[in-house]
């Protein structure tokens, strides 16, 4: 039940899964709405630690999660040949394109050479920093692979309902119950 098959995927895909769909968004959100938060706010300093946080998990959630599915059996895909390739371009581009949200962010937190606390427990360093104007760049990156990022996500979506709801497949029930895959 944790690891994936060929009829399906498993706990650690499954968790993974939803867990970057939800930190994406909910940093997406955040980021977007904190933008806007004048100096006297009291969320001006909260909210970008909250963002940073959870950010690098999420960045270490995506690093375990490509390690795995790397190890792991992918499930077979249903739909036709043209389906089936784009959803493996589009899967390749969800993550080139997190990966770049992150790494962006993190050059961004980092271009003053201080590390990134996340949420107390522990401090990512400043591997990289001083670049000639590296906080504009990665922050112009950031931003815009953002938008690229939830954007891709939302036709993700509307492509596993449309998956479930108009062809009858069971694409998006193997992505909620490990369990139910395996029956079969």
């Amino acid at each position: 039940m944790w690891r994936n098959t060929r009829s399906g995927w498993g706990l650690v895909s499954i968790t993974l899964h939803w867990a970057s769909a939800v930190a994406v968004v909910g940093l997406f959100l955040l980021g977007w709405w904190m933008t806007g938060l004048s100096y006297y706010d009291s969320w001006y300093n909260l909210a970008p630690w909250w963002h940073r946080s959870i950010g690098m998990l999420l960045l270490f959630a995506t690093l375990l999660r490509v390690l795995w599915r790397l190890f792991q059996p992918t499930p077979v895909a249903h739909g036709s040949r043209m389906e089936r390739v784009a959803a493996h371009l589009g899967h390749i581009a969800l993550y080139v394109l997190m990966l770049t949200v992150m790494v962006s962010g993190y050059l961004i937190s980092t271009a003053k050479g201080r590390g990134i606390g996340v949420f107390d427990w522990f401090e990512v360093p400043a591997l990289i920093s001083h670049l000639p104007d590296q906080a504009s760049i990665a922050g112009e990156i950031h931003w815009y692979s953002a938008v690229a990022l939830v954007l891709l996500a939302a036709g993700h979506t509307l492509a596993a309902l449309k998956h479930h709801f108009l062809d009858r497949h069971d694409t998006f029930i193997r992505m909620l119950n490990p369990a139910r895959t395996r029956r079969r």
